[in-house]
C-alpha cells in the first residue's frame, strides 16, 4: 500500500512526468532479472568448471615433464656406461679377463680356395709382474697342468682358457627395463 501524497507543484511534478510509473512495469521486469542472473551464474559455473580442468592439466603436464627428466637421466647414463665399456681399453680389458688373446697375423680364404696371407697362432704375451705381496696363481696352480705360454698342441688349435677365466652368468651385468 502506497500512501497518498501531495500533488508536485513546478519543478518537481515535470521531474516526476519524465520517470516512469513503478506499478505495473516492475511485473515485467521481474523475468528478465532472473534471467541475467542465471546467465551470471551459469558463466561462474562454467569459468570454474574450466580453471579446474585447467589446473588438473597443468599438474598432469609437471608430472610428465619431471617423468621425462627422469628417463632422460636414466638414458643419459646408460648411454654413458655402453661409452664407457666400448671404448679400446676397456674391451681388451674385459677379453683378456676372459682368457683371450691378441691374435696374429690374419689369413684370407679367397673365393676358390685359395690361402692368402700367412696364419699364425695367437699367443698370449708374458704376464706381467705384479708389485702385490700375494702369491702367485703359479704356486697355487696344479703341478700336473701344463704350463702357460705358447706351447703346440697335436691339432695346432689354441687351448681352451683356464676354467677360471671364462664368465659365468652372475658376472654379466643383466640389462634392466623398469615397467617391462
Amino acid at each position: 500500500m502506497t500512501k497518498p501524497t501531495a500533488p508536485l507543484k513546478g519543478r518537481a511534478a515535470r521531474l516526476a512526468r519524465l520517470m516512469p510509473s513503478t506499478g505495473p512495469s516492475t511485473a515485467a521486469r521481474t523475468p528478465f532479472v532472473l534471467l541475467v542472473v542465471l546467465l551470471l551464474g551459469g558463466g561462474l559455473i562454467t569459468l570454474l568448471l574450466l580453471n579446474s580442468a585447467l589446473n588438473e592439466g597443468s599438474f598432469r603436464l609437471s608430472e610428465l615433464k619431471r617423468d621425462t627428466t627422469e628417463l632422460t637421466d636414466e638414458q643419459q647414463a646408460l648411454q654413458r656406461d655402453v661409452d664407457g665399456r666400448s671404448q679400446p681399453d676397456a674391451l681388451e680389458r674385459r677379453a683378456r679377463e676372459l682368457g683371450m688373446v691378441p691374435g696374429g697375423s690374419p689369413a684370407f680364404l679367397g673365393p676358390d680356395g685359395t690361402v692368402r696371407g700367412k696364419p699364425t697362432r695367437a699367443t698370449a704375451p708374458p704376464p706381467s709382474p705384479s708389485p702385490s705381496p700375494t702369491p702367485s696363481a703359479d704356486a697355487t696352480a696344479d703341478p700336473d697342468a701344463p704350463a702357460p705360454g705358447p706351447s703346440a698342441s697335436p691339432s695346432g688349435s689354441v687351448p681352451a682358457p683356464h676354467p677360471a677365466a671364462v664368465p659365468s652368468a652372475q658376472d654379466s651385468p643383466t640389462p634392466t627395463s623398469p615397467g617391462r
